[in-house]
């Protein structure tokens, strides 16, 4: 069933679910305390790099990481060298990720932003006209970061070259490149239509039973492909509909069986 049927459903989604009023619990919420932009791409960057495992824990290591920073973030990095910013992760623990590893992520950050002035600078350098995705780009970031950082990331930064679905650096694009009541925005300099859709299970699950997609494994092919599908209906913002979505099914009273029915009866009324 392709998407552009589904548009009326999806735009009356996105006005009625995509406010600020339905973003907590989630990393994006920490963006919304940092009006400097080169303090909002910094929390970006570490906010989403720990959006993975339960919800809470996320929410407690980002807020232990960004206060272990102080009130400027992006001022405290420019100013503090490798060994001051080590020590200011000493003993930090999400999962998988020890202060060794953000500490690390830091450091080819700071290098990045000495050379390009701010990380938006060093991902718009890799945005070439008339790319439809910034996925070229990504891969250019990301391989900036770790190659500066002179340690391993750990699972902070995954490689989008390898064909992961780079769910993570996704959300943080889309934080940042798109501007309305939910996505604070920043990155003028990267258009939105390149954004891709931040893909994991819940949303790969939606995207399925939209039609959006076949294919069983989330990685990089599937977020393409869905991306794609939902281009069809916001071809200058393809990622528009992705905050409103997703909260489906992470909210008691938002149900996705429900809102693949109504999508399902619509189209069967409209045919």
């Amino acid at each position: 069933m392709p998407l552009r049927k589904h548009n009326e459903v999806l735009d009356d989604l996105y006005r009625d679910i995509n406010h600020r009023r339905y973003v907590h619990p989630d990393p994006l919420e920490f963006l919304y305390n940092y009006d400097d932009p080169s303090d909002r791409e910094l929390v970006a960057l570490i906010a989403s790099s720990m959006a993975y495992g339960r919800v809470a824990q996320i929410l407690q290591s980002v807020s232990d990481a960004l206060g272990r920073l102080g009130d400027r973030p992006a001022e405290f990095l420019s100013e503090s060298g490798p060994a001051k910013i080590r020590r200011a992760m000493r003993g930090f623990k999400h999962r998988f990720n020890t202060g060794d590893h953000v500490a690390a992520m830091l450091i080819g950050t700071r290098n990045v932003i000495k050379k390009h002035g701010s990380l938006g600078a060093c991902f718009a350098s890799g945005v070439s006209d008339g790319d439809s995705t910034f996925l070229e780009a990504l891969i250019a970031f990301v391989g900036e970061i770790t190659d500066a950082a002179g340690a391993d990331c750990g699972h902070l930064l995954p490689d989008p070259a390898r064909g992961s679905a780079c769910k993570r650096l996704c959300l943080m694009l889309r934080w940042l490149v798109r501007k309305d009541r939910v996505d604070p925005g920043g990155w003028d300099a990267v258009p939105a239509s390149t954004l891709l859709i931040p893909l994991d299970t819940h949303m790969h699950k939606i995207a399925s039973g939209l039609g959006a997609t076949k294919r069983k494994a989330a990685d990089m092919r599937t977020v393409v492909e869905v991306t794609e599908a939902f281009r069809k209906v916001a071809p200058d913002d393809p990622v528009r509909y992705d905050f409103a979505l997703t909260r489906l099914g992470i909210r008691n009273d938002m149900d996705v069986a429900e809102f693949l029915e109504l999508c399902n009866n619509r189209e069967q009324a409209d045919a």
